[in-house]
This record gives C-alpha cells, sequence and structure tokens, in this order.
C-alpha cells in the first residue's frame, strides 16, 4: 500500500464486506498507519428486490443480482478530512491505529446513519452462514 500511496491517491476499503441492515463491521485499523491525511467515505446501495450480498454460496453472482434491480443505485458522499496517526495526539500521549479506524468508522456510520458494530467480517460469517466466510477448494 505504501507504493502505491506514493504514486498517487490510494482508496482503501477497511471493513472489506457488505450488509444489508444498517450497521457497519469493525474496520482494519491497517489504512491508519498509511497516511497523515485520511478522507472517509460513505458509500451506500439502494436496491428494490435483489440483494447482492451473499453469505453462503456463490459470491460471484453479488454483482448480478445487484444489477437485476431496474434501478440499483449507489450513493457517495464525500467526508471530513481526518488526521492519520503521525498528526494525532490526545491527553494521554499518542493515539493508537485501532482510534484512528474507529474514528473513521464512527464519521462514516454517522454519515449513513448506521450503527457501528465491533463485529469483524469473520463474526459476521459466523452467525450468518455457520463459516469463516472462506470457500475452500475442491481438490
Amino acid at each position: 500500500m505504501e507504493s502505491l500511496l506514493r504514486q498517487g491517491d490510494l482508496v482503501v476499503c477497511p471493513e472489506g464486506t457488505t450488509c444489508r441492515e444498517p450497521y457497519l463491521l469493525r474496520f482494519s485499523p491497517l489504512f491508519a498507519e498509511m497516511s497523515d491525511e485520511i478522507v472517509p467515505v460513505a458509500v451506500n446501495t439502494s436496491v428494490e428486490w435483489f440483494h447482492g450480498t451473499t453469505a453462503g454460496g456463490l459470491k460471484c453472482f453479488d454483482p448480478l443480482f445487484f444489477m437485476m434491480n431496474p434501478s440499483p443505485c449507489y450513493s457517495l458522499r464525500l467526508l471530513e478530512k481526518v488526521s492519520g496517526l503521525s498528526t494525532i495526539s490526545d491527553r494521554d500521549g499518542e493515539r493508537s491505529r485501532f482510534d484512528v479506524a474507529n474514528e473513521v468508522q464512527q464519521h462514516i456510520g454517522s454519515a449513513l446513519g448506521f450503527e457501528c458494530t465491533g463485529l469483524t467480517r469473520r463474526d459476521k460469517y459466523m452467525i450468518l452462514a455457520g463459516n469463516e466466510g472462506i470457500v475452500n477448494g475442491t481438490k
């Protein structure tokens, strides 16, 4: 990621999953160390009939299901910049990458009207599909 960032702007999706409900899963903190300038982007989809969020089965069909809707819609909202690790300090000293990730999650959740959770992608798949979201290939 560092080499890509040196080439120009970089987009990172720290949640890395989709959900039909208005909740945000816990963000991976890896992006928080990459830059001093983080611009959160709130992304939401709107569909009428088909949801492209398979928990079990063939995830390759998710984009097809999304496009089967008569008028699918993505909404994007650019939010205020958040300072990265090297420019943030609080009363107790420097904040951690987890603090930065939680701040970004809170900004995005607030902009979308979503509740922020402490659940990870793995937790979501264990609850919905009874696995960790990993498909074992056949040999």
